[in-house]
């Protein structure tokens, strides 16, 4: 099988995308009989290029982390290149598109925050006239670069299961989608607990290390916007 894993992040071959691809990748590749390629959307000026690599493999995967509960504006970009940012014509029959899937990370431990981002992307493929593979979502990725190799070890682990399996079948795992997905919300008990802890600044010091790091802790409370 001929993949394309077309790699979504603005932040390229450091991302966190790229490392979970990474054991994806290692999974798919220890099948026999398998290529696959990654491409790199950051390089907007070879959308057209990478678009036309994916009509011509057997499969297509776009990974790509979530902003603001949809995607990075360089897949948008790269979607209107392979022609599915408008609906498909009716009286204009278009060229089939190989199977396409779909992974989906994010920082959010909850897997509700990717579920709107999903239903637009089964319709993408349907508008592409491509089969649809599925959505992949993984959520609580953010910091997994700075973790421990142990407390990545079952994640990597499933990534890598996940590729073997689409090696195989040019299918996701059902059962292994539905691990990585994990919780679909906090429970009403775990809300409670983070809106009472929230004010204490707990959760803020992943955050104000990058403010920090950036020279702009002093200005967390700026509103720019605001009247």
């Amino acid at each position: 099988m001929r993949l394309l894993i077309c790699n979504g992040s603005p932040r390229g071959k450091g991302s966190n995308t790229a490392l979970l691809l990474k054991h994806f990748t290692d999974g798919f590749s220890a099948c026999g009989g398998n290529s696959v390629e990654v491409a790199y959307l950051m390089r907007t000026k070879e959308h057209a290029a990478i678009a036309e690599k994916a009509r011509g493999a057997q499969a297509v995967i776009i990974a790509f982390p979530l902003y603001a509960d949809s995607m990075p504006g360089i897949v948008k970009e790269f979607i209107e290149a392979l022609g599915g940012s408008q609906p498909k014509s009716r009286s204009k029959k278009q060229k089939e598109f190989p199977p396409l899937g779909f992974i989906v990370q994010s920082g959010f431990p909850e897997a509700v925050h990717s579920r709107s981002v999903e239903r637009y992307l089964e319709k993408l493929a349907k508008r592409l006239n491509a089969r649809y593979i599925g959505t992949v979502i993984k959520g609580g990725v953010e910091g997994i670069q700075s973790r421990p190799a142990y407390l990545n070890r079952r994640l990597f682990m499933a990534f890598r299961s996940l590729g073997r399996h689409f090696g195989v079948t040019k299918e996701f795992h059902p059962i292994t989608m539905k691990k990585l997905a994990g919780m679909e919300k906090f429970s009403a008990i775990s809300r409670f607990f983070f809106r009472l802890l929230a004010p204490t600044g707990l959760f803020d010091g992943g955050w104000d290390k990058i403010l920090k790091q950036n020279g702009a802790y002093g200005r967390r409370f700026d509103r720019p916007y605001q009247p």
